[in-house]
């Protein structure tokens, strides 16, 4: 129900503008001048959403999940990109210029103040821009930081200058009752981008917290452990995640996401399985106890807390294990008598993290360039694996939880709605930032 909400609340607010700008508009124009106002309208409003999808809400995030959110975000954005580009060149045959006989009022002809004109060429160019860089950010392999900044500021121009082009040089947008809403709509979008980048990270200065240790678990990968300074710590459920930063100001944007490893039960500590790919994970082995941490979150619903299904089902590859031990390691600490089997696929036997813990489960170990000696699963994990280690009744009646690459959940994924694992039972998360 909640998912269904959401749609109703986001479809309601996109086209409020649009209804109320047919309610206190003129006379009807020719349909092709209609339909540009009506595009560029809901371009803007979807626009204005964006801060809304990207702001890391809770009560939409954890709702839905990171994954899905942001999944909307990116297409919701390639979609008001469209009718942005488009509507301008409806407007083509539109009388425009000063008063005609016809039309005292201005009401059928288009404004050619420079100024309102210039700030939706602007936008214009802006906003395509902003979405190409966005979509070949790991092309260009810029930091992400850097990104996130440029999108942040680029997001932040581009709202003022529709801001300005719809009051001053729309039709529907110069009435009274649409100044003000569009107003409205841009201060609450401002607003979310202002709480990401100044509320949370002063939010975050009040409750610091300070590494405990970090731990090489494999050749690449390392566990770094916090704990709280000053505060109780976080309230979190086994398989959420946290933006992370480590030894940089609250305000730098200096932040990765990552699972929280370590269960619930053992808090206030928090752990983390990190793998060496980027900039900061690259020096993850550098960190020294002490250094100071930030941290925002959780946010995520890759938890089975509340679940009655009689079996868990952990499906795992490389680090995306993380995750998958906080749910292993909590129903470990709370007596969870439910049974559980462990999915683990690796590259090679030397990524194998936490072997001996994962040992004491009901767990499955799939190389894909295995040794020589390997007696076990070889290859991926796949929807023959699916099949050898899963029963026609733990289909029907488990939940599924997986993390790993993308490719490998969609495979799991179809295998699992094939063999008639009901969809609520399956959970996943995907993570695309763009």
């Amino acid at each position: 129900m909640k998912p269904f909400l959401l749609i109703i609340i986001y479809l309601g607010a996109v086209t409020l503008p649009l209804i109320l700008s047919a309610v206190v508009g003129g006379p009807p124009r020719e349909w092709h001048q209609e339909l540009a106002s009506g595009l560029g309208i809901l371009a803007f409003s979807m626009i204005l959403m964006e801060f809304i999808l990207s702001g890391r809400f809770k009560v939409i995030s954890n709702g839905v999940g990171m994954d899905v959110t942001m999944r909307f975000h990116q297409i919701m954005a390639r979609t008001a990109l469209v009718f942005a580009l488009v509507h301008p060149f409806l407007y083509q045959g539109t009388p425009s210029g000063g008063i005609r006989p016809w039309d005292p009022t201005r009401q059928l002809t288009l404004s050619t103040d420079v100024s309102a004109l210039l700030s939706g060429i602007g936008a214009f160019v802006l906003l395509p821009s902003l979405v190409l860089l966005a979509i070949g950010r790991t092309q260009l392999d810029y930091k992400y930081e850097t990104w996130r900044l440029m999108h942040g500021v680029g997001a932040f121009l581009i709202a003022l200058l529709l801001l300005h082009h719809t009051v001053f040089g729309g039709r529907y947008g110069a009435e009274p009752v649409m100044s003000w809403v569009w107003l409205v709509m841009t201060v609450i979008a401002v607003g979310s981008l202002l709480m990401v980048y100044l509320l949370v990270p002063l939010r975050q200065k009040a409750h610091p917290w300070r590494v405990n240790s970090v731990v090489q678990l494999t050749q690449k990968q390392w566990e770094l452990t916090v704990t709280p300074e000053g505060h109780r710590g976080l309230d979190y459920k086994a398989g959420q995640f946290v933006w992370l930063n480590v030894g940089h100001s609250p305000f730098s944007m200096k932040e990765n996401p990552f699972s929280i490893s370590s269960a619930p039960a053992a808090r206030p500590k928090l752990s983390f399985m990190i793998k060496e790919l980027g900039d900061f994970t690259r020096t993850i082995g550098q960190i020294k106890a002490g250094t100071v941490a930030y941290l925002d979150g959780p946010y995520g619903n890759l938890s089975v807390e509340g679940r009655t299904e009689p079996g868990v089902a952990l499906i795992a590859g490389g680090v995306g294990l993380s995750p998958l031990l906080g749910i292993l390691r909590q129903m470990r600490l709370t007596g969870d008598s439910r049974k559980v089997k462990v999915i683990y696929g690796n590259r090679v036997i030397d990524q194998i993290a936490c072997r001996d813990e994962l040992d004491e489960e009901d767990v499955v170990y799939v190389l894909s360039e295995p040794p020589e000696t390997w007696r076990v699963e070889t290859g991926v994990i796949d929807g023959g694996l699916i099949n050898r280690v899963f029963s026609e009744e733990e289909f029907r009646e488990w939940i599924f939880v997986m993390c790993g690459p993308a490719i490998m959940m969609d495979v799991v994924e179809d295998q699992l709605v094939k063999r008639g694992t009901p969809g609520h039972r399956i959970l996943s998360e995907r993570f695309q930032y763009d």
